[in-house]
């Protein structure tokens, strides 16, 4: 191929188009051709297998999959905008004006819509899933819908119910088989995807038949009338919005024209060196039919076949030229949280229905309580894997495709592929992925290429997709596949690891900082800054990890002048701050053991503040809704009826849970409630890196779950087996067996150290679980430790934790004794008024906080500093004392809601609006005050977006700018640069944020409800009013008395990915 430059010209600059140019420019080094690509979109290639996320960022410019600069920095001539709409293959031009020597049709494909009477995309409400022009008219008309179909149970579909359903619209699936993703899975495995998702609170509706598309005067969508099931009984379905997703066509139009041969379904039909019938014009990616019989609707085997064609198009002769044999149809995917996966040998596995076949082996294991289903499909001589379908765990995903890539299982018997022996011994994790398992299926990147890449100095994700463009399609093997575990496990073996520094202002472990700090005996943040940090001020970060380290060695309370702004907001009220603002309560209940005098107190407590109550999962009762100046009170009543703080607010002991034991039970063998009740009074107040959850049970069948536990004892006929290092939650693991058939008194020693152990060395909010994982030797080594002293340090252990016991004090019952901590507990510094910021529903007789958007979209506040003219005036806020130290507080100015910042470390103030614009939540006053460089920030309780306290802008990449305002200090008053409050409220007035517009409770709650008089109505601005009556009134989703209005699902865990709202894990029905 030598010669004059030659012109390669691509039609469509989609992912794969993109991954043709990109090999292009790599390995074309001669510069032996001269690129030109059509794109008909305003805008070059961007990520369509990221599409969702658009919905969280709404920012194009995120599913990029390169800089602009890409095509002038390679001579490419990319035609923005312009469409390819003929070619003409004698003159070898494109649009009568573009010559080409080899032309690329890269052109995709484009959505299905079926041909159901009245289903038009031109009829307004009726939109298709594909581009990001789609996906912002999507956005758009949400805003005023309430009621949306997803016609689709596939890939595509549940990917676009997804999106619609994180846009807070009820969501119903239309899909035409009997159970979802019919193409991938088996009924059962259908079955199991469809009763998760429905537990979500997405509707789906199987075998559903659609008569007719229903339009109301106005000629917009309005509704459904379709049959589901086995039934031909048509009903209508009112809705507001449909959207189609129920998959895709090739885009072959251009190749039908120009006389190019088309395969049986449709597609230009290329062979194995990607070449058309036209030996100047190839395909790829799913325009392309491979040998006429197959278009893969896939990344992974568009990106082989542009690899073939660039490599082909290189190769100094026939003889080095590739050939493309087709590709894997294997997947795993995260749809709706799900993990589901379907990997088979060959695509027999999916067009011959392996999975039913009489003539292959199958095994299966079904979990319905966990949602876990997964069938393994063996050769008739069970030698051979055939395939896998897994829903709902998908973690063997990479193993079981290398072997049925290998051809044979090896010295492997089936019944190892699936539970029971399958089960990896503990701590093997990635060690026991294999150099040949296939990591990243779409670029074909094996474990054994990753590691390689470690040794050869590629040590951070960005240089590991350079080398072998791991992460690079789909991402899949980043976000829920081994590629980190791998990475980090070579390096270790390196004598290379990550740095464990806990954040900038840090540079060291917590181990190492819980050391500093015990030894030099610090006892304050500022302290531990000086002589181990860096800056003024710390962040979000360190001050939590550093106040919780100080707290477990020295005891004192949480709230003691200088550690209360150390404290997220959970910690710095007591309680657990709830999406709409106010505090859950949940006294401790030792043992789960409680008295009728006990629960009329807390029933009295419950209905005085109009709280919502329900059972948690740790044998507790959890009041929702109480309100910040009400927690003092709140806590006295339950204080004098002799309860104590439950620290479900804490990186600490949260409950020990228990079954009757002998006293009750005719099996039990010990007294596992007065063990419980003696551990957990023992433990309470014990703060560590996270929480600590225990149970005792009375005898082997473990009705406590103990071994599902941070630490747990189960009795036996001589004592108690002890377990360590177990939790539930989003990943369950099983605890390890300690000690056998110890005394109570051994028992408790044991634990003593145990718990100790783990708070001296764990890493920032990291469970027992983990911390045993990553511990060299395992359990077997923490047996040495606690057990036979290994290390010389058990005495140290227990006197620690034993000075913890005799220093404990309730910290509810300090601060209703304490008139100084009790006046911290206020709503607004400057005044006693009250305001709601959300609205509420009834639910089964009591009252929710209204559904939060998924997204609110962009914010920018147009009443700030920069803003200021003429009328604006220094207006006091408030006292110094009245705002703490490094912390803020709010204020309240006309209607609108203020947060004021004393930065006492960097002696400067500071103001901002007090709603948090993610989720229109009026909380950042309560936020922790911390440093981005040199930049002062404020970090929003919730979901710890970031914002700059000089400019507003967010630091977290939100398109969000907070207002911000000049403050002034004027002897021991505190002044803020303001707008008349006429003008500011009508940017920032809470009636006009406040969640829940679209929703109308109207009726009176039952009981005095203090505290919560003042509420605002978010149609009207006016009063919210509570409501009566038991039975919910019509229109509010009942039928018959039960409730039918689609569940709504609310965020509930923080930073860390593991701190419940709720505090102990119970399962909120909203």
């Amino acid at each position: 191929m030598n010669g004059r430059q030659k012109r390669i010209v691509v039609v469509g600059n989609g992912p794969i188009g993109q991954h043709f140019l990109e090999q292009m420019v790599e390995k074309d080094q001669g510069k032996r051709y001269q690129l030109t690509a059509f794109c008909e979109e305003a805008r070059h290639a961007y990520d369509r297998v990221k599409m969702t996320s658009f919905f969280e960022h709404r920012d194009p410019d995120k599913l990029s999959l390169c800089d602009k600069s890409f095509f002038t920095d390679n001579g490419i001539e990319l035609l923005l905008g312009e469409k390819a709409v003929k070619i003409d293959p004698a003159n070898k031009l494109v649009n009568d004006k573009v010559p080409y020597d080899v032309l690329v049709l890269a052109t995709g494909s484009f959505p299905f819509v079926p041909p159901s009477p009245g289903l038009k995309t031109t009829v307004p409400g009726v939109f298709v899933y594909r581009t990001i022009e789609d996906m912002q008219e999507i956005i758009e008309y949400s805003k005023t819908a309430k009621r949306t179909a997803v016609i689709g149970g596939g890939l595509l579909g549940l990917e676009a119910a997804k999106a619609v359903y994180d846009l807070n619209v009820e969501t119903h699936i239309l899909e035409v088989a009997p159970y979802l993703m019919p193409t991938q899975l088996d009924q059962q495995g259908g079955l199991i995807l469809t009763n998760i998702i429905e537990g979500m609170g997405i509707s789906v509706h199987l075998k559903a038949k659609i008569k007719e598309i229903l339009t109301n005067e106005a000629g917009r969508f309005c509704g459904v009338r379709m049959a589901e099931g086995d039934s031909d009984e048509e009903l209508t379905i009112p809705m507001d919005m449909i959207v189609v997703s129920c998959g895709i066509r090739p885009r072959d139009e251009l190749g039908r024209d120009c006389g190019l041969e088309i395969g049986g379904r449709g597609g230009v039909k290329i062979d194995d060196k990607c070449q058309t019938s036209n030996p100047d014009i190839y395909a790829i990616g799913e325009v392309a039919s491979h040998r006429g019989k197959m278009c893969y609707g896939l990344w992974a085997p568009g990106v082989q076949q542009a690899d073939v064609l660039v490599h082909n198009l290189l190769a100094e002769s026939a003889a080095d030229e590739k050939a493309y044999e087709g590709s894997d149809l294997s997947t795993k995917l995260k749809l709706l949280g799900v993990d589901v996966a379907s990997l088979g040998a060959s695509a027999d596995f999916w067009f011959q229905r392996h999975w039913y076949a009489p003539s292959m082996k199958k095994l299966t294991h079904l979990d319905e309580v966990n949602g876990v289903y997964k069938k393994i499909v063996v050769d008739k001589a069970g030698t051979k894997l055939m395939g896998a379908i897994l829903v709902g765990d998908a973690a063997d995903y990479g193993k079981l495709l290398s072997l049925a890539m290998k051809g044979t299982l090896g010295d492997k018997k089936p019944s190892e592929l699936i539970g029971g022996a399958a089960a990896k011994k503990a701590g093997a994790g990635e060690d026991d992925i294999e150099d040949d398992d296939l990591v990243c299926t779409c670029n074909g990147v094996t474990a054994g290429m990753i590691r390689l890449a470690v040794r050869e100095g590629h040590h951070t994700l960005e240089a590991m997709k350079k080398c072998n463009k791991t992460g690079t399609g789909c991402g899949g093997c980043v976000a829920i596949g081994p590629v980190k575990g791998i990475m980090a496990k070579e390096m270790k073996k390196l004598g290379l690891s990550a740095t464990k520094s806990i954040c900038k202002h840090f540079p060291f472990s917590r181990k190492e900082l819980f050391d500093i700090i015990k030894i030099k005996a610090l006892t304050s943040f500022h302290d531990v800054l000086a002589v181990a940090g860096t800056g003024k001020d710390g962040c979000e970060l360190c001050k939590p990890a550093i106040a919780s380290i100080l707290a477990s060695l020295w005891n004192s309370h949480v709230l003691a002048e200088g550690r209360n702004t150390l404290q997220d907001t959970n910690d710095r009220f007591l309680a657990n701050v709830q999406r709409n603002g106010t505090y859950s309560v949940i006294p401790r209940i030792p043992g789960g053991e409680v008295t009728p005098d006990g629960l009329a107190a807390i029933a009295a407590v419950a209905k005085e503040y109009g709280l919502y109550t329900k059972i948690t999962g740790g044998q507790r009762i959890d009041m929702f809704g109480a309100q910040i100046p009400d927690l003092p009170d709140i806590w006295q009543k339950l204080v004098e009826a002799g309860f104590e703080s439950g620290h479900a607010y804490a990186k600490a002991l949260r409950t020990v849970k228990s079954c009757v034991g002998n006293t009750w039970c005719r099996y039990g063998v010990q007294d596992s409630v007065s063990t419980a009740v003696r551990l957990e009074n023992r433990y309470k107040g014990l703060r560590s890196p996270h929480k600590l959850k225990s149970g005792v049970s009375g005898c082997v069948r473990e009705c406590a779950e103990a071994q599902g536990k941070d630490f747990g004892l189960v009795a036996t006929e001589k004592g108690y087996n002890v377990y360590v290092c177990g939790n539930g939650g989003a990943r369950p693991a099983h605890a390890k067996l300690l000690a056998a058939d110890a005394d109570e008194e051994t028992a408790i020693k044991y634990l003593d150290r145990f718990l100790m152990y783990y708070i001296y060395t764990a890493d920032p909010l990291q469970r027992t679980a983990p911390w045993l994982e990553n511990l060299e030797g395992g359990i077997e080594y923490l047996k040495q430790v606690v057990v036979h002293d290994k290390l010389g340090i058990a005495q140290e252990l227990e006197d620690r934790m034993q000075y913890v016991v005799e220093t404990y004090e309730c910290e509810w019952r300090k601060v209703v004794e304490d008139p100084a901590l009790r006046k911290k507990f206020v709503q607004f510094a400057n005044t006693q008024d009250r305001q709601k910021t959300m609205g509420e529903r009834p639910m089964r007789g009591q009252a929710i906080p209204s559904p939060w958007p998924k997204e609110t979209g962009p914010f920018e506040a147009k009443v700030t500093k920069e803003s200021a003219d003429s009328s604006w005036q220094w207006v006091e806020v408030g006292k110094v004392s009245e705002f703490p130290s490094d912390g803020g507080a709010a204020v309240k100015y006309g209607n609108s809601q203020l947060a004021v910042f004393n930065f006492t470390s960097r002696g400067e103030w500071f103001a901002t609006q007090n709603m948090c614009p993610h989720k229109r939540a009026f909380v950042l006053s309560r936020g922790l005050v911390g440093e981005a460089g040199d930049e002062p920030k404020v970090a929003c309780p919730l979901h710890k977006k970031t914002f700059s306290l000089q400019t507003g802008e967010s630091l977290s990449g939100d398109p969000y700018k907070i207002a911000v305002f000049d403050v002034k200090i004027q002897g021991d008053k505190v002044l803020l640069n303001l707008p008349p409050p006429t003008v500011i409220d009508e940017e920032l007035a809470t009636e006009k944020w406040a969640v829940g517009k679209n929703v109308s409770v109207n009726a009176h709650r039952p009981g005095g409800a203090k505290g919560r008089e003042v509420a605002l109505e978010p149609t009207t601005g006016g009063p919210l009013q509570y409501w009566e009556d038991k039975k919910e009134p019509t229109g509010m989703g009942m039928l018959n008395g039960t409730h039918r209005a689609t569940a709504q699902l609310v965020e509930t865990f923080g930073a860390d990915g593991g701190s419940c709202g709720c505090g102990d894990g119970a399962k909120s029905d909203w």
